[in-house]
């Protein structure tokens, strides 16, 4: 066994650990409870405004929620990869077309735009760990406009979605591996020869976002988990961890977990762009994949501590933090040993051709954290936040550069630890990932709430709990509950966007568009009905459609009010039909009109006193 590699327990008694609820670690403090001070931190009061804004994955939702800091109070649902009635997307043309095919996504890792190592406050983007898609919300009126992929060559888009200095790139990988080209079968025992995986670079266009298949690097078939993007003297790089390097394809509770460590890829991504643009790659459905055996340069690997998480590189991009929950600590490397070893060639062997970096040679020190680390932020003062989901607590350490005392003994590095409930998975700092991280709150975001509310019975909320870290000790200040199931999250100041409440009529490009009675009306071809509505406090117009059934409808409404919260709906009754329109918006949709009947139509969002009066009829004629 490695010296560099201590296994704490052994495979069986790792899952009997990692299946265990958290209790409070032994010396541990407990959590604040009742403490008016702390209910004080975190409370807004009726009429003022959080400070940041929080916005959670969805995970099997499909969606993302934003929650205000630091009151965690939950403000709006911002639906992505599922159709969400509330705000009728999904039912309108445009969203469906956007969705495509499936009805539902994983969403796990949002990621903010960045602009010279900072949020600016553009996008959002989030994976679909389920489906292999990447979407775009435009944070200026908190809408998805976009959903890439599936993503070729690559499958399960977990490794996602890490956002470069400069918004050039969102950098993905693969959680599984398949036989490539996809659609091609081979029997999972091939696995290690047959399978493989993919690192990808999704292009971002700088002027409208729009998302595209930059690049791809080809990797053995690990499974790719969490990563981060460089900067300073780690800019134009990118990290990423993986679990079963041991190539496993079934019982992975057991094989996987064979060997001392896993590795990282440490991914040149400018190295990778430059090497496309010279003509290096091959193109496999429709993209350019570089093989690193063939091209060098563009990725190495790193042992890292077993079964890892997080890998997070800090403010500065010296400071690179990896987590293996079957390890009891975080392994610090330092960036610029790494591009000394690379250099001189501090190569332990490869692996299919990709250079292992020498661990020795990179590594600054093995934090003893505690039991179950998994993932890391930064506060931006020189402290760093790892969850520790076995122990159910969040560590505090201190970064590099550390003196003789500290080298000697790296216990003395941890200076505190707050315990949580329960069972920590990831945790948020506002701006951790970036070079300013704003080091006020600490979000933990825990996979067990274990009965700490009232009953809702067996399906179970998470718990997430806030912490103040502006002081030299950890506070606990509020618990709130959200649906399943929050992986990560990305905190943002609210004064650092100003969305847009009402869509500018002037800006309204849509072709069917209709402002006033005249410009509404219904017109038939063949067995084709258009019709082109407007919707204002308190009716429709026109209020009567009169069609065949079997005749293909569709119908354009546009919401015409310039106000701010005049949100009108259109429901039609035994239609499965709801579209919600923004004030200034106007949305089309389209359905087969059933059995001869009269079907009333009604605005779904309140929207006056009048509102129960705001209806009309769809007549479906023999």
């Amino acid at each position: 066994m490695s010296k560099h590699f201590p296994l704490f327990v052994g495979a069986s008694l790792a899952v009997a650990l990692l299946a265990t609820a958290g209790c409070n670690p032994p010396g541990a403090r407990a959590a604040v409870a009742g403490d008016s001070s702390a209910a004080a931190k975190s409370y807004v009061p009726p009429g003022e405004k959080d400070e940041f804004y929080l916005f959670y994955s969805g995970g099997h939702s499909g969606q993302v929620y934003v929650a205000g800091l630091p009151s965690m109070r939950h403000i709006s649902t911002i639906p992505v990869f599922a159709p969400y009635p509330a705000t009728g997307y999904g039912f309108d043309q445009e969203s469906k077309q956007m969705m495509g095919r499936f009805t539902w996504g994983d969403v796990h890792h949002p990621g903010l735009s960045q602009r010279g190592g900072k949020y600016d406050g553009r996008w959002l983007f989030v994976n679909d760990n389920a489906n292999n898609r990447i979407a775009r919300i435009d944070l200026r009126d908190f809408k998805t406009r976009q959903i890439l992929g599936p993503i070729p060559n690559s499958s399960g888009n977990h490794g996602s979605s890490f956002v470069t200095e400069n918004s050039e790139y969102v950098l993905v990988a693969s959680r599984f591996s398949v036989p490539l080209p996809k659609g091609r079968y081979a029997d999972p025992s091939a696995y290690k020869t047959e399978f493989n995986g993919m690192v990808s670079g999704i292009k971002v266009d700088p002027a409208n976002g729009t998302m595209s298949v930059g690049w791809q690097v080809l990797t053995p078939p690990f499974n790719w988990d969490l990563g981060s993007t460089g900067k300073g003297p780690s800019s134009g790089w990118a990290f990423w961890t993986s679990y079963n390097s041991e190539m496993a394809h079934e019982t992975l509770e057991a094989n996987s977990t064979q060997g001392e460590r896993d590795y990282a890829a440490i991914v040149n991504w400018r190295a990778a762009e430059q090497a496309v643009k010279e003509g290096k790659a091959t193109m496999l459905d429709g993209v350019p994949v570089l093989d690193p055996a063939k091209v060098a340069g563009v990725i190495y690997f790193l042992p890292v501590p077993k079964s890892p998480h997080g890998i997070d590189t800090d403010p500065s991009g010296r400071w690179i933090a990896a987590s293996g929950k079957l390890q009891p600590v975080t392994s610090v490397f330092d960036f610029e040993k790494i591009q000394k070893a690379i250099a001189a060639k501090a190569f332990d062997g490869d692996v299919r051709g990709i250079p292992v970096i020498k661990y020795e040679a990179v590594i600054e020190g093995e934090i003893p954290v505690g039991l179950g680390p998994l993932h890391t932020q930064y506060d931006g003062k020189g402290n760093a936040y790892t969850s520790l989901y076995v122990e159910s607590a969040v560590a505090k350490w201190t970064l590099p550069p550390w003196n003789d005392e500290q080298k000697k003994n790296l216990n003395a590095v941890v200076t505190d630890k707050i315990p949580v409930h329960f069972n920590i998975g990831h945790l948020v700092v506002g701006g951790s990932d970036t070079k300013e991280p704003y080091g006020k709150y600490l979000v933990a975001m825990n996979k067990l709430s274990k009965g700490r509310h009232i009953s809702v019975g067996p399906s179970q909320p998470e718990s997430s709990q806030l912490i103040d870290i502006s002081g030299q000790k950890m506070a606990m200040l509020y618990e709130a509950y959200t649906e399943p199931e929050p992986h990560f999250a990305q905190i943002l100041k609210a004064d650092a966007i100003a969305p847009i409440e009402v869509y500018p009529k002037a800006e309204n490009q849509h072709p069917k568009a209709a402002w006033d009675a005249s410009q509404t009306g219904v017109t038939r071809t063949g067995n084709k009905v258009e019709v082109k509505m407007v919707a204002i406090r308190s009716r429709f117009l026109p209020d009567k459609i009169e069609v065949k059934a079997g005749d293909e409808v569709t119908i354009h409404v546009t919401n015409v009010e310039q106000t701010t919260d005049m949100i009108h709906g259109l429901g039609i009754i035994e239609h499965d039909m709801n579209v919600v329109v923004d004030p200034g918006e106007t949305k089309t949709v389209k359905f087969v009109a059933g059995k001869p009947g009269v079907y009333p139509f009604y605005c779904t969002n309140f929207c006056s006193a009048l509102h129960q009066e705001m209806q009309g009829y769809l007549a479906v004629k023999p």
